[in-house]
């Protein structure tokens, strides 16, 4: 009897269950059709492999909750060109220095840019990102005098002053330091004393950072303009920071402009130029320069400090090129790094900042659309959708890496970069016409961080292993690296 009911119930539920199963694999059968008759016909090449999701969010949250392996997994299963749906469009990922060669070489004819509509809509339709042809040349033109040599020089007393009082903060603690997100915080202070020249009250610079943060979990978001969407979150966050700007902006352009702060820099160089920046584009710039500063630069900052833990031996060996080169807490010749160059002669500094960047870059990958179709890697990729190349990939599977899991310094040492492709085998800051303009002060910044770390601290892990390394919006880990620090004797 008993069985007789187990059996009733069963073939109820399975009556029940089976509509919505049937219903659910036609939805998702035609959503891949569609995406399959997408192809352009007057080539006869196919689309390259993959899966296209679910209906609608595609494989967004496969992506999310996978991390690195998404991309890891799929490559090992269809190759170094495959295709998803990602952040409501289709995508196709691509990774090797054979196709970033081609990609990078004819953007602007192959490929342009094709943010996510999350972040075309929180950067904004005039900042550099969101720019193309023309107006993308001359607007690069004139962010480049804000990362040029002499705006470094004048930036390195602010960041080396931070960069400092943060180290010696971490070491007063007497508990634990979660590192990721006190980079964040740190680097949120470069940001903004780099932009304006000073720090706003305490209060105040707790008040920005909380509204950034917002905007940074949000900038890449499905584009669900709804009550409580992280879309709509972003974009409240943008609009909060745009009034604060705006004020900031017309306090500077009533007095004289500091034109050894980079929001100075920015309006002299458009004075320069012909073309004076409208208060939209202003605002817009800072927004684009705070994100591209803070955000990447305390992924770097974090991961450096990782793979220091690491590796003890790396941060034994920088300690002795410091002492040799005089940066050393009983040395007084370079203590306030004044001059670029005093940090450019540090090589084995180089090679760790070229090592963390080459196995943790802050961006995994760029995005770019398909302006007609073409053929890469044996497929067609059509017009009009997204096109992905990978950095971490490229950089994992790049020839002229050996043993790429191992962080290894000295690797930078040797003539390897100057091989045959070799730029497009290492791109942690991008390539091509839209390479980061600002990858010259990530790196200032990265190695006054190395400096001091390994001047005035010791550190050490405060959990049994080490965290899983997470990509949105950029490299993080999950539990945030805890660590303790404690001030050199």
């Amino acid at each position: 009897m008993a069985l007789m009911v187990v059996l009733s119930l069963l073939i109820s539920l399975f009556a029940l269950l089976a509509p919505i199963v049937l219903f659910m694999t036609a939805c998702i059968y035609l959503w891949e059709l569609r995406w399959n008759l997408k192809r352009d016909k007057n080539w006869e090449l196919p689309l390259p492999p993959g899966s296209m999701g679910l209906p609608i969010v595609g494989e967004t949250f496969h992506w999310l909750l996978q991390g690195s392996n998404f991309h890891a997994s799929r490559r090992k299963q269809h190759g170094n060109v495959f295709k998803t749906h990602l952040l409501g469009q289709p995508v196709v990922r691509v990774t090797g220095a054979e196709h970033l060669h081609r990609l990078l070489l004819e953007e602007h004819n192959l490929v342009g840019v094709n943010w996510p509509q999350s972040v075309q809509a929180i950067l904004g339709p005039t900042s550099l990102a969101n720019s193309i042809g023309d107006i993308h040349q001359h607007k690069r033109k004139v962010y480049a005098k804000v990362f040029s040599h002499s705006a470094l020089e004048s930036y390195m007393p602010w960041i080396k002053q931070v960069v400092a009082e943060t180290v010696r903060d971490w070491c007063a603690r007497e508990r634990p330091v979660t590192v990721y997100p006190e980079t964040k915080k740190l680097m949120f202070r470069i940001a903004v004393v780099v932009l304006l020249g000073s720090l706003p009250d305490e209060e105040e610079v707790v008040n920005l950072f909380t509204i950034f943060e917002q905007l940074t979990k949000n900038i890449f978001s499905l584009p669900l303009d709804i009550p409580g969407s992280g879309y709509r979150k972003g974009i409240q966050a943008r609009d909060r920071l745009h009034e604060y700007f705006e004020k900031t902006i017309l306090d500077m352009l009533q007095s004289s402009p500091e034109y050894s702060t980079a929001l100075g820099i920015l309006i002299k160089s458009s004075k320069d130029r012909g073309t004076m920046m409208t208060m939209q584009e202003l605002k817009e710039a800072m927004v684009e320069l705070m994100f591209a500063a803070y955000a990447t630069t305390a992924s770097a900052c974090t991961s450096l400090i990782l793979q220091l833990t690491k590796n003890p031996d790396v941060l034994d060996k920088l300690r002795v090129e410091l002492q040799t080169k005089g940066f050393w807490p009983e040395s007084t010749t370079k203590e306030n790094l004044l001059h670029l160059s005093d940090i450019t002669h540090l090589q084995y500094l180089d090679g760790v900042i070229k090592e963390v960047l080459r196995l943790l870059p802050p961006v995994s990958g760029v995005y770019r659309m398909a302006l007609q179709t073409f053929k890469l890697g044996g497929f067609q990729i059509p017009k009009g959708w997204s096109v992905m190349y990978s950095i971490r990939d490229t950089h994992d599977t790049a020839p002229i890496f050996q043993h790429p899991e191992i962080f290894d310094p000295d690797r930078f040492a040797n003539d390897q970069m100057k091989e045959k492709n070799a730029r497009f085998q290492y791109l942690p800051f991008g390539g091509g016409v839209r390479r980061c303009l600002g990858k010259e002060l990530a790196k200032l910044i990265l190695k006054i961080l190395a400096i001091e770390l390994a001047r005035i601290s010791h550190w050490e892990l405060m959990t049994k292993t080490f965290p899983k390394m997470l990509l949105v919006p950029v490299v993080h880990p999950a539990d945030g690296l805890k660590v303790q620090f404690s001030c050199s004797a």
